[in-house]
């Protein structure tokens, strides 16, 4: 028994230690899963912050978002940077159409391209058919064409027949839509949405600033678009 002895005290320390591993493991395992987030981040830290603000957000997740009864002496400024062939910009579009309606001249959109080349093949030809619009005053009726119906040209060979049906469509000149899709300055106005999109940080789409500050992708829900515009129409309420 006294020879034993030794052995079973080891046995049970690695039982005890295995054990409170175990009870460790979980604890970290729950710590690792997404908690809800503040809505707005700043520029220098689009990351989620401290326990404290998640917490808060889950609250604020539960109150119905009410758009503040106030007077602004200019409009709340949402920027979204997009590729037209991103499936997740497609399903934020029409949320971003319905919020447009509802804050009126309380907020002014403005679309940047940040087409992602690599990853969908037809994002750039859209861009430079929104631009093309552009030229003849019709972007903003291209840019919902090209979102309403992203399925249907997203993996065609050549969707520029398609983008020329639309221009058709909104009673454009088509022969300088055509030239326009492949002009320089087309080119250039793509590429300096592109740089400031670098510049600030964009590395993927949807990223939507508001008032400059970006909102974290987690919060780019239509919940989280309100909550940063009601913050910030309260900001720049005229008392």
């Amino acid at each position: 028994m006294k020879r034993s002895l030794p052995f079973i005290i080891i046995g049970a320390v690695l039982i005890g230690a295995i054990l409170l591993a175990l009870v460790f493991w979980r604890k970290g395992s729950g710590a690792s899963e997404r908690s809800p987030v503040a809505p707005v981040a700043s520029n220098a830290a689009p990351v989620a912050n401290g326990s404290s603000s998640q917490s808060q957000a889950a609250q604020n997740s539960e109150a119905p978002i009410v758009k503040p009864n106030v007077k602004v002496s200019s409009p709340v400024l949402l920027e979204e940077y997009g590729d037209y062939q991103c499936p997740p910009c497609g399903l934020l579009y029409p949320e971003l159409k319905k919020i447009e309606a509802e804050y009126g001249n309380q907020l002014q959109i403005v679309f940047h391209h940040f087409p992602l080349t690599k990853m969908h093949k037809n994002a750039l030809a859209a861009a430079r058919a929104a631009e093309a619009a552009r030229n003849q005053s019709k972007f903003w009726e291209m840019h919902d064409r090209l979102y309403r119906n992203q399925k249907a040209w997203a993996d065609q060979v050549d969707p520029r027949p398609t983008f020329i049906g639309y221009a058709q469509e909104l009673g454009l000149n088509v022969d300088k839509f055509t030239r326009d899709m492949d002009s320089p300055d087309v080119d250039q106005r793509i590429n300096a949405d592109i740089q400031r999109a670098t510049s600030v940080g964009v590395n993927g789409t949807p990223t939507v600033f508001i008032e400059g500050q970006q909102l974290l992708y987690e919060a780019t829900t239509p919940e989280g678009l309100r909550r940063g515009i009601n913050l910030m129409l309260k900001r720049k309420a005229v008392t």
